[in-house]
Formats: structure tokens, sequence, C-alpha cells
């Protein structure tokens, strides 16, 4: 495995594309393309006509985490997952807490060179018995997520998504039935304000979670509460009912607390008593499963991680 330093793209070409002209259709923003001209994701170009992903082969971080930390806490747990990411996004959140590789091109930052076989040499002979697709944005690392994980699951391992959800209908019901478990972080339940936060629609999110859920995957949710954008308790309100309407009763939730990072650099952590009262407005529309996070030694948080040992249900 060999760490290389920042270099020229080395391009292949990518899956869910059509052309005249040339369209990315691998998330929804189906990005038309130009000659030359790269994708919101910036991992896409179009090269001859062609659209070609430059995320292959190069992640840009490789660690072994408790699985607890995707966050999942009703999925194996205890167990140890090897997290894979190859830089991009097919978001541009403001607050992005992994804005150092997300919010790059692959190209631009080192990476390790990696194939799918070398991943699951890896896992095993680190015996970690799942692999989480993670940091960044799977997304956006599409084709070498689905090799990975065809492998993975031939080597009898798990696999792990930890996504925004941002991806089109077709290439997700490709992925789903080589993925176990999925975190997906909604981000917000208001449309004008999910698109003012993240650059990217409502919907196709929780066509996603929808897709997931009936699919049997593994499903845990995350929801950072950040001031002034997604810490309206009516709105909030109205994503627990939909949650509950959509039998995702048992759909472990985990609210998180937002600290300045990125473009909000100046707002304000999130006020403990917000936290607080949105636990209570989750428990008060009927979710079952409510983890505090980023609380550090609330008590809240303590009751989560003593519960998380129970396992699935």
């Amino acid at each position: 495995m060999d760490l290389t330093e920042t270099s020229p793209p080395q391009l292949h070409p990518a899956m869910y594309q059509k052309s005249e002209p040339a369209e990315c259709l691998l998330c929804p923003h189906n990005c038309q393309l130009k000659e030359g001209q790269w994708g919101i994701c910036r991992t896409r170009v179009n090269q001859g006509g062609v659209i070609q992903t430059s995320a292959w082969d190069n992640l840009c971080s490789i660690c072994i985490d408790p699985i607890e930390k995707k966050p999942l806490y009703h999925f194996l747990p205890g167990s140890r997952t090897l997290s894979i990411a190859i830089a991009g996004c097919n978001m541009r959140c403001l607050n992005c807490q992994n804005c150092s590789i997300s919010q790059h091109p692959p190209h631009e930052l080192p990476s390790y060179r990696l194939s799918a076989k070398d991943v699951i040499k890896m896992a095993v002979m680190h015996k970690v018995k799942n692999i989480s697709f993670t940091y960044s944005e799977p997304t956006v690392f599409y084709e070498y997520m689905l090799e990975t994980a065809k492998l993975a699951h031939k080597r009898g391992l798990k696999t792990i998504l930890v996504s925004n959800g941002y991806i089109n209908p077709e290439p997700l019901e490709e992925l789903i039935p080589h993925i176990d478990a999925a975190n997906i972080d909604l981000k917000s339940f208001d449309p004008e304000m999910h698109l003012k936060l993240t650059g990217a629609r409502l919907e196709p999110v929780l066509h996603t979670l929808k897709a997931l859920k009936e699919a049997g995957i593994w499903l845990e949710i995350t929801h950072l509460i950040v001031p002034g954008y997604s810490d309206n308790m009516e709105v909030f309100r109205k994503m627990c009912r939909w949650l509950v309407n959509n039998g995702m009763v048992y759909t472990p939730l985990h609210i998180s607390r937002f600290f300045p990072k990125h473009k909000l650099e100046e707002t304000e952590p999130t006020p403990r008593r917000t936290m607080e009262e949105a636990y209570m407005t989750a428990y008060q529309c009927g979710i079952q499963r409510i983890y505090l996070g980023n609380m550090q030694s609330d008590l809240l948080e303590n009751q989560s991680n003593k519960t998380h040992s129970k396992g699935t249900e």
C-alpha cells in the first residue's frame, strides 16, 4: 500500500450516464457536463463525450473504527469496522464536518493506492468483520464501493453505507443487495432549508430512507441540529412523525449537537436545552430508540451507550 502525492486524476468509465449531451445519472443533480467540465461531486468529468470518474483505487482515508462511531448502535455492537473513503461529495453543506476531504476532488489530496481486492485482504488480515464506506460521501465513489461490497460479501464480510442518501433510485437499487447496514444523514426536514444548508433537495433523501427500510437493510438515522437551520422544533416534530408513519418507529435516531465548522464557524454550538427538547419531542412522537450525540458526559447520551449493547432486533 503506497501513499501517493497529489497527481493528475486517473480516470475510469463511470456508471449511470447518458450521452448527447453527456449527463451523469448517478445522483439527483443529474449534471449535464460540457467537454472537460467536472460535476458537482468533483469526481466525474466529461472526457470526449463520455463521463469518467476519478474516484477509483485512490483512498484518502483508511481506519479501523468501533462500529458505534458510524454511528451504528444496533448492528454488530462492539465490533470493529474497516472505514474507507475517497474524496468528494455531492452536497455542499455549510456545516460540513469533513470538509478537508469531502470538498476536494480526489486528485488534490494524497491517496492510498488500494484496489478493492486489497481492501478485502486488509480486512481479513486485521480480522475485521465488516467494511464501512464513510467519512466523505460514498455515492461519489459508487463504482469502487460496489466492487468492494460485492467482493466483501463473497468473503463473508458485512458492508456498511454511511451516506447523505442523495442517490438516484436505479443505482441505489443495484447497490442495495450488497449492503447490510446504513446510517443516513437526514439534515433537515424543511425542503427549502435542506436546499439552503446542503445545496441538494430533500425528497431524494426521503426516497432513499424508504427504499433501504423496505429492502430490509438495517437502518439508523443521524440528524444534526444546527442553530438557525435545523433547530425548528415544529419541523423536527414533522420529521419524527414522518419516520413513525413510514415504519421507522424502531429505527435508531441519532440527534447530534452542532459545533462550529466550515462555513458556519461563527454559529454557536447547539444549546443543550435544544438537544433535550429534541429528545423529548422524538419520544413524544413515538420514536423508540433515541440517542443524543456530541453531548460528552450528558446523562441521556450515557443511557444511550448502555442501551446499544442490546444488539439488533
